[in-house]
């Protein structure tokens, strides 16, 4: 997995703080086919319910309203989205109290435990991508208030090379193509396999 791409332009839009949750998390909330996220530390986090409530008006700050994003992903499978989250470490309490209450996401849900994963990526639909510092938190994404969140930086592109790249890399670390080499095997839960290996998403 060691690469030095080539010198070229791209067109990227440049991402900080609030803008991951402004960019990348809206992205990945109107997802049609797939999202695949990749990250070290996994938790729990709100987003706003942009969904019509009858008698409320969506524009008034004081009305707002917010749901886990994992009910977000359980609607995301239930129009047949297909989701994935290869990470490090294990997801926090909340994480997984907030997926345990979800059935139909639990069962769809693919996730992969490599305690080697550290590159933070997101793809969706096979045509947009983020790669950069933030973690797949709210602290990370901008989902927190101001003076609760993390410092990040991030890009977002639909480079086709770009993403073919990080998709490639993407399911080598997933179908377990590294596990032999890994030296960290002593404290790795399982070396991963391509049971759950899906061919990569087609762009719209």
């Amino acid at each position: 997995m060691d690469f030095l791409e080539p010198r070229r332009p791209i067109t990227a839009s440049f991402v900080g703080g609030r803008g991951h949750y402004d960019h990348v998390v809206r992205a990945v909330m109107e997802a049609r086919r797939s999202v695949w996220i990749a990250t070290a530390n996994l938790k729990e986090l709100m987003v706003e319910d942009h969904r019509a409530v009858p008698g409320r008006r969506r524009t008034a700050r004081a009305t707002r309203s917010y749901r886990s994003v994992l009910a977000v992903f359980d609607d995301l499978v239930g129009q047949g989205v297909e989701l994935r989250i290869l990470h490090a470490s294990p997801p926090s309490g909340p994480f997984q109290r907030e997926l345990a209450r979800q059935p139909r996401l639990r069962r769809a849900l693919a996730m992969r435990l490599c305690p080697r994963v550290h590159f933070k990526a997101v793809v969706v639909d096979g045509g947009f991508l983020y790669l950069g510092s933030a973690n797949w938190t709210g602290a990370g994404l901008g989902a927190k208030g101001t003076g609760r969140r993390n410092f990040e930086l991030g890009f977002a592109t639909a480079d086709d090379v770009l993403l073919d790249r990080v998709q490639e890399l993407y399911e080598r670390v997933w179908r377990g193509a590294e596990c032999a080499a890994c030296k960290l095997r002593d404290v790795c839960p399982g070396p991963l396999d391509g049971e759950l290996s899906a061919p990569r998403p087609r762009r719209r």
